[in-house]
């Protein structure tokens, strides 16, 4: 007997119990006759009809006086009444197990931490399988793999197929090979190419070789796609039906062979050499005449993408047509698969999480915090860092050139960061802004003359209240000659203009010219516009303040 199997039968025996024996009284011919009708005569919540039951032994309801029926009849009412009122009670003080899936969670929890694996498997069955994935991600490797055995096999695959990326690829090498093959068998086809995308190739071919021939060529198809592309994350478990087929047996085909698609909700009319024509959802099929054909209800009008499209634009069209599904086509428009929305909402959170990485100069990476290492870490953040020092050292050089002429007027040299900052700043909100349009597909470089336009109008105005109020500040608190806090202010005024015209334009030319906007994001021009705002800075005091 493995430790496995002694586990769940100590599991068993503890949890075996003896819950004693329920009776139940009945009433019987003679206190029917009596009328002696209490609630003595049944048990608490019992339903009034199981008193009408049992009052007919050998008695039948019309040899019942009236006045026995009614009094039969109120008691019945009565203890319905007074179990309801208890049940309600029992609600209001928590006595029921909520039925919220956190609850739920922390219950599953606590079996766990007793090592109760016939509880645990219960609650398997009966919660979803995200929850059930988000309990078990926390367990150690050894627990987790005992587990994940002890769970029913219907939900096994669904529960792993929501596990992280590399806990999947964890467990599928310390399976035997008649679990992972089951496991493979059982997944959707894209979530097992998903799997297999990242692991060794000897590993991938040693796991597919177990598979069945279908399988096995339908995930080797997935991963000859490029990465990020409509192919690589669509799946071929779709509905298709023929131009010609009558509507009943349309339905009869997807009551045969639906339930191992992704979706039914909309199917996909083809001719016999696999081209697109239309599609047909499961609500017109069903409200159709049974003798009519498919290709007369079908909506001809498709809008599909091919298997190299990018999987940004993917997200964007479904965005544009709020579709739940979109099919895939080759070059030849032969339908190849389809893309759902579930795999779109992970596609818009993945790219979200690298144009934040970028803007703030990292390298994107696919891995969770908590699980990259420090010296993985280390390598993503670096070199950015490294660029950005180097350039910052025009900064230091401007400083350098103008030391001697900084000595006769110190009090220059106070208001450097401020006139950087505010510079970078600026700079960083209209980048920010633009990059983020650009993603959204609001705008093209095209739009430049009219994006320069309107920061430009922007920018005076920032500028213009900043400098009022710096001017304000530096001559009532920092009591700083009129030429002095003319210098600041009017640097500030055209650092502010030049630093929006940067942020603005930059990412829209990276755009143009094939790059991520969202590298031209709040470092890189933060660098630029502090040496562009020392420039203008010491322009201004040279021809103002004299000093050279």
């Amino acid at each position: 007997m493995t430790e496995l199997e002694k586990d769940i039968l100590n599991s068993d025996q503890e949890s075996a119990t003896d819950d004693g024996a329920c009776t139940e009284n009945t009433l019987d011919k003679a206190d029917l006759n009596e009328a002696a009708v209490t609630e003595d005569n049944v048990t608490e919540g019992t339903a009034a009809e199981d008193v009408v039951s049992n009052d007919a032994d050998g008695l039948e309801e019309s040899e019942l006086p009236p006045e026995v029926e009614e009094q039969i009849m109120n008691a019945t009412s009565a203890l319905v009444l007074e179990a309801d009122a208890n049940r309600a009670q029992d609600q209001e003080a928590g006595d029921e197990p909520e039925d919220d899936e956190e609850s739920q969670v922390d219950i599953m929890k606590a079996v766990i931490e007793r090592k109760d694996f016939k509880e645990f498997r219960r609650m398997a069955a009966e919660m979803n399988e995200a929850d059930v994935a988000s309990v078990m991600e926390e367990l150690d490797e050894s627990e987790l793999l005992k587990y994940f055995r002890v769970l029913p096999k219907n939900i096994a695959a669904d529960v792993f197929a929501y596990l992280p990326i590399d806990l999947q690829q964890s467990m599928i090498l310390m399976l035997t090979e008649g679990e992972a093959t089951n496991i493979i068998e059982n997944m959707y086809v894209d979530d097992a190419a998903d799997l297999f995308d990242e692991m060794p190739a000897n590993v991938v071919t040693r796991l597919l070789a177990k598979t069945s021939a279908e399988t096995r060529r339908t995930i080797n198809q997935l991963l000859k796609y490029p990465d990020d592309s409509a192919g690589s994350i669509m799946t071929t478990e779709y509905e298709a039906l023929k131009l010609h087929l009558k509507v009943s047996e349309a339905l009869e085909k997807i009551r045969n062979d639906g339930i191992d698609k992704e979706t039914i909700n909309t199917c996909y009319v083809i001719d016999r050499n696999r081209k697109l024509l239309g599609t047909v959802t499961l609500r017109s099929l069903l409200f159709a005449k049974p003798d009519i054909e498919v290709g007369d209800i079908m909506t001809e009008n498709v809008i599909s993408v091919t298997t190299l499209t990018d999987q940004e634009d993917v997200a964007r069209d479904f965005q544009k047509y709020d579709f739940s599904v979109m099919p895939v086509v080759d070059i030849e428009d032969r339908l190849v698969g389809i893309i759902t929305v579930d795999d779109i909402v992970d596609i818009l959170q993945q790219e979200a999480t690298e144009d934040i990485e970028k803007m703030a100069a990292i390298s994107p990476t696919d891995a969770p915090y908590i699980k990259t290492g420090v010296f993985e870490t280390w390598k993503k953040r670096i070199p950015w860092l490294l660029l950005l020092m180097i350039s910052a050292t025009f900064t230091g050089m401007i400083i350098a050139h103008f030391e001697d002429a900084l000595s006769k007027y110190v009090i220059l040299t106070s208001f450097i960061p401020m006139l950087m900052d505010t510079g970078g700043n600026a700079g960083s909100q209209a980048s920010v802004s633009i990059i983020r349009a650009l993603s959204l597909d609001e705008l093209s470089f095209s739009d430049l003359p009219k994006t320069v336009w309107k920061e430009s109008r922007v920018s005076l105005l920032v500028g213009a209240t900043l400098a009022v109020t710096n001017f304000g500040k530096l001559m009532l608190v920092d009591r700083v000659t009129p030429a002095v806090a003319a210098v600041v202010c009017l640097t500030l005024v055209v650092t502010v203009f030049v630093a929006k015209l940067v942020g603005c334009s930059l990412p829209m030319f990276a755009k143009k010219l094939g790059f991520d906007p969202a590298v031209m994001a709040s470092p890189f021009i933060t660098t630029i516009v502090d040496a562009l705002s020392l420039l203008i800075y010491f322009e201004f005091a040279t021809m103002i303040l004299g000093i050279a």
